[in-house]
């Protein structure tokens, strides 16, 4: 009876302990990840949607800079889709009703943005005599009150969400490490007292009917001792993956999307530099967060928290040329460059420098970075969702194995002991 009752108890702390793992591993990879990868995103996409409203302001009419215009619209409509997006996702996942409040404030939010951010747009293309880099004044205000609008409230918003994900997705972690902890120190703690009880009904046994080895009941503590090491390799293997996802990919994924929503707004602050009325502010405000972006740290004033530079992520895969660093390195030389023509009085080849598509011109050396971060990007999400793959993987079956091996083992006891008592009578 005592050993039935350690043989269930073995079943069911194997068996729900897969089930918990199972369900731990759908949560971070379903829910978890998607989530912190979403606000991420949205944090991203919001930068950059005031970078380019910026940069359109900046060419205003120019004929001569119609395709810098066209791709800065284009680039706003792709952006402005992609925050729409993420808001409608992150609605559909959130949990709580503060989160969702925030996100319908944030919805409210960014609508008036975009009413001030065309207001401006709309003012700017009804003036006569335009010169890029020169808009007119209440086209300034109004962007001056958007601008403004999204790094005091939208992108608050956005890092607010964009943390509370990450400690929905570090609990996450953690449930998982406490369920496969418990699960395999209970599961050795009842397979050692099922393995003693059946060695000595093995040795009882022996004593009795004076049989040295009883095949069927070693064949029951192998197949109890196999339930125990394998269900320990796998709530082991199961920590291991879900902690080298982490560690190796998704949270270099969620750091690297960080620091390329930074860049995006200060590539905005070299558009903005330009029209503003207070460039000296905007320069400060740019060099805090290149600085971050170089070393990590505070960006700037309000700004995101990065937990490492660029230099920590190397090159793009595959690539052999510079690394996202000496990237962003050629952009700021860019930037000063454009500063440097601005201050002189040479507005227009500022002007040109920040738009031209030619190697050293700031929009082909901006690109030049962004294309390599974006590739890093997306091979460390990819890496993560493998690595989850896999650990789903690894689980196939675990909801029913445990069973079928308990009851072999359950029913090698019979088999071993009923023999044995018919001799007895």
């Amino acid at each position: 009876m005592v050993l039935i009752l350690v043989s269930a108890a073995l079943l069911t702390v194997t068996t729900v302990g897969m089930m918990r793992t199972r369900d731990q591993v759908d949560v971070v990879g379903a829910y978890a990840a998607p989530q912190a990868a979403t606000a991420s995103d949205l944090y991203l996409a919001l930068s950059d949607l005031d970078a380019q409203v910026a940069r359109l302001i900046m060419i205003g009419d120019s004929e001569s800079l119609s395709d810098s215009r066209l791709d800065a619209l284009l680039t706003y409509r792709q952006r402005s889709n992609q925050v729409d997006a993420d808001l409608s996702q992150a609605l559909n996942t959130a949990t709580t009703a503060s989160t969702r409040t925030q996100l319908r404030t944030l919805t409210s939010q960014l609508a008036l943005y975009r009413q001030l951010a065309w207001e401006a747009l709309a003012v700017q293309e009804g003036a006569a005599d335009q010169v890029p880099g020169r808009p007119p004044a209440d086209t300034l205000g109004y962007y001056s009150r958007a601008t403004t609008l999204l790094h005091a409230d939208l992108l608050p918003s956005a890092k607010s969400l964009r943390s509370a994900s990450e400690t929905t997705l570090n609990d996450a972690y953690s449930g998982q490490r406490s369920t496969a902890r418990w699960s395999l120190a209970l599961a050795v703690l009842f397979g050692v007292l099922g393995v003693i009880l059946l060695l000595g009904l093995q040795v009882r046994l022996a004593r009795r009917f004076r049989r040295l080895i009883n095949p069927a009941l070693l064949a029951a503590t192998l197949a109890t001792i196999g339930l125990v090491v394998a269900a320990g390799v796998v709530f082991t293997g199961e920590t291991n993956r879900l902690d080298a996802a982490q560690r190796d990919s998704f949270a270099p994924y969620l750091s690297l999307t960080a620091a390329q929503a930074v860049s995006y707004d200060a590539a905005g602050d070299t558009s903005r530099y330009l029209i503003s009325g207070n460039p000296e502010y905007v320069q400060q405000d740019l060099a805090a967060k290149s600085k971050c972006l170089v070393n990590g740290g505070t960006c700037g004033s309000g700004g995101d928290d990065l937990s490492a530079g660029l230099g920590a992520f190397g090159r793009a895969p595959g690539s052999t040329g510079p690394g996202v660093l000496d990237r962003w390195n050629a952009y700021q030389r860019d930037h000063d460059q454009i500063v440097a023509l601005s201050g002189d009085g040479q507005l227009a080849t500022a002007v040109n420098r920040l738009t031209g598509i030619s190697r050293g011109d700031a929009n082909f050396d901006f690109f030049y970075y962004d294309t390599a971060v974006s590739q890093i990007t997306a091979s460390r999400k990819a890496g993560f969702d493998a690595t989850v793959a896999d650990a789903r993987h690894a689980l196939a079956g675990w909801t029913v194995i445990p069973a079928v091996l308990m009851g072999v083992a359950m029913l090698l006891v019979l088999l071993g002991v009923r023999p044995r008592l018919a001799e007895y009578r």
